[in-house]
């Protein structure tokens, strides 16, 4: 009997959302892909970059998420899109809290990655975020920098 993996094996991450946001909070969801969309997923075919979180009809669905069309995809399945919205799958307390904290000024859902748990489901981590001024950008990419001089010297 083969041992499943007990570590979770990222498919991509949203590091321009670590960039610009400030993560308050983090969730994990599901996510509905149709079968072609779960083997392009598998081979690292996809984007987190300018995606979000949007809720309607208290549903959470991740828009601008971009998955490529599978290269062995049969010719019936013409009308692809790339970028639709896709369905998460989150407890009804969750996404009531999530999309009222939502509507506060300054707050957003985005995706930060999408990888397969150890039980081989594929899923998404969605976090609160807070929109980062420039100064902050700007003072985490010199800590980075002085961090990296201090590496390279030694300490």
């Amino acid at each position: 009997m083969a041992k499943k993996n007990t570590e979770n094996k990222i498919l991509a991450t949203n590091k321009k959302a670590f960039h610009n946001y400030h993560i308050l909070e983090q969730f994990e969801t599901g996510i509905v892909l149709s079968g072609y969309e779960v083997k392009s997923a598998r081979l690292h075919n996809l984007n987190l970059v300018d995606s979000v979180v949007r809720f309607s009809n208290n549903e959470a669905f991740a828009e601008n998420v971009y998955i490529a069309p599978y290269t062995q995809i049969s010719t019936h399945v013409s009308d692809y899109d790339s970028k639709r919205a896709r369905k998460l799958l989150m407890h009804k307390q969750e996404i009531i809290k999530l999309h009222s904290k939502s509507r506060e000024k300054g707050l957003t859902v985005v995706p930060l990655e999408l990888y397969v748990s150890k039980y081989g489901k594929i899923k998404m981590l969605i976090g609160l975020a807070k929109g980062k001024t420039t100064y902050d950008k700007k003072e985490v990419l010199k800590k980075k920098d002085i961090a990296r001089e201090l590496q390279r010297e030694g300490f």
